[in-house]
């Protein structure tokens, strides 16, 4: 039953006086600024095809524009007209286009998608290469002050995006989606190249490690290291990563030879890991000798790695075969034989911050909402959106420096709320367009 007060409430009437040049989004500004004090919408209109002259937009209308979507919450290009593009016309930064003006741009992008087949293999595996936008995210993190170049860890992984779309295969998951493999710097996307879903993570792999070293080091990035999970313990995998990077670190597949050498590990430090007991070793090991002996003009490029061990004991006291053990093993192959167990480890399941960054590209960066119908142009999609991400990482690090309220692990949501969605709206003050914001934020770009 209401209260008397609800009741009053609610049938008093609202009077409301509608004000359509003020903008929800008026701490977008600030972040189109930055972009432009970057030099961004330089490097956009100068790298990216020339336009037609009598287009109204510039490539950094365009793609800014798009970004601009992202940053203030919503999800789809549609979403310009409806929430974005009053609130924005009088401003002199920038001019948003329509969604289909915007959507088109993007889908021009792409390239046709290539065909690749294995020495062994029938099956032609469907790839997506966009080298011109890979160089472009590269330079566009050059303009970034937190991106370092010199002897960087770069990990390299594989994630699937599900998806209906029209060309989608039907991945390892019995799913349909593509499965693009990302090269990443810290929390800095360096490299994507997409592949649709029935490619698993390790066909032709090394040819992508060799692709996105080559733009790197075109870059002037040194890679000092490559982390990577079990997908890449093969054969041409690690030569690939061995001649790109001073040291690797790749989870390694279990096999008869790795379980052979283990058992010959004689020295086991016991270690605790919350309320667990696992044992930590390391022994010298020389893998793909079997894959070696049948490419006979390989077996001159073997040589021995380091392997380091943690195993805990199996709940079901199973015995392996070859360690005469019931444990379960996590190997780790690595050519670097400075570090010591615990640090190898350490080191190397730092990578497992990948999977934030896949799930904030995913859900908070449009990756799983893809507007395209073909492989190809949705690979164009996922680079801009890989950029956005990026602009957004030296956002949040910048600005939470300026501002209290800000910290520099937030999420792009926390900060739409407590920095984006200020009210504001452009006019004409002592000769000049200025910004008048509608609320207390002591913020200068």
């Amino acid at each position: 039953m209401f209260s008397p007060k609800l009741v009053m409430l609610t049938n008093t009437e609202m009077k409301i006086l509608n004000s359509p040049a003020i903008s929800s989004f008026g701490g977008l500004n600030f972040v189109i600024k930055e972009a432009i004090n970057l030099k961004i919408n330089n490097l956009l209109n100068s790298s990216l095809p020339a336009l037609p002259t009598q287009s109204r937009f510039n490539w950094f209308d365009i793609i800014m524009s798009y970004w601009s979507v992202f940053f203030c919450g919503g999800d789809c290009a549609e979403d310009l007209s409806i929430n974005l593009r009053n609130g924005f016309r009088n401003s002199s930064d920038i001019k948003i286009p329509s969604p289909d003006r915007v959507l088109n741009r993007i889908k021009s992008l792409s390239n046709p998608a290539q065909f690749f087949n294995t020495e062994r293999g029938y099956k032609a595996h469907h790839f997506s290469i966009a080298s011109r936008l890979n160089r472009l995210s590269i330079k566009m993190l050059s303009l970034l002050p937190g991106f370092n170049k010199k002897n960087v860890v770069l990990d390299y992984d594989n994630t699937i995006i599900f998806t209906e779309k029209a060309d989608a295969q039907r991945t390892y998951k019995k799913e349909n989606g593509y499965y693009p493999g990302v090269g990443m710097i810290g929390k800095y996307i360096v490299y994507l190249e997409n592949r649709n879903g029935s490619s698993n993570a390790h066909i032709l792999q090394h040819d992508t490690i060799e692709r996105m070293c080559s733009l790197l080091h075109e870059a002037g990035i040194t890679v000092d290291v490559i982390r990577a999970d079990s997908a890449s313990y093969t054969y041409e995998i690690v030569k690939a990563m061995e001649r790109n990077a001073n040291r690797i670190f790749i989870k390694a597949r279990m096999s008869h030879a790795l379980e052979r050498a283990i058992a010959s590990i004689k020295e086991w430090k016991e270690i605790k890991i919350d309320n667990d007991v696992v044992l930590r070793g390391s022994a010298t090991f020389t893998p793909f000798i079997r894959y070696a002996r049948g490419n006979t003009e390989k077996t001159d490029s073997l040589k021995e790695y380091r392997i380091v061990v943690t195993k805990q004991a199996r709940k079901d006291g199973q015995i392996n075969m070859f360690t005469g053990e019931a444990y379960n093993y996590s190997p780790i192959l690595t050519n670097d034989f400075e570090m010591t167990d615990d640090e190898v480890v350490l080191f190397y399941n730092a990578r497992g911050a990948q999977e934030r960054e896949f799930d904030e590209l995913k859900n908070d960066f449009g990756w799983n909402n893809m507007p395209f119908s073909k492989l190809e142009q949705n690979t164009a999609f996922l680079l801009i959106m890989a950029m956005c991400k990026n602009l957004y990482v030296h956002i949040i690090t910048k600005f939470s420096a300026l501002v209290k309220f800000l910290a520099p692990n937030f999420r792009i949501k926390k900060f739409i709320f407590r920095f984006i969605c200020i009210p504001a709206k452009w006019v004409w003050n002592g000769r000049e367009r200025k910004l008048r914001i509608y609320g207390q934020v002591a913020f200068k770009t």
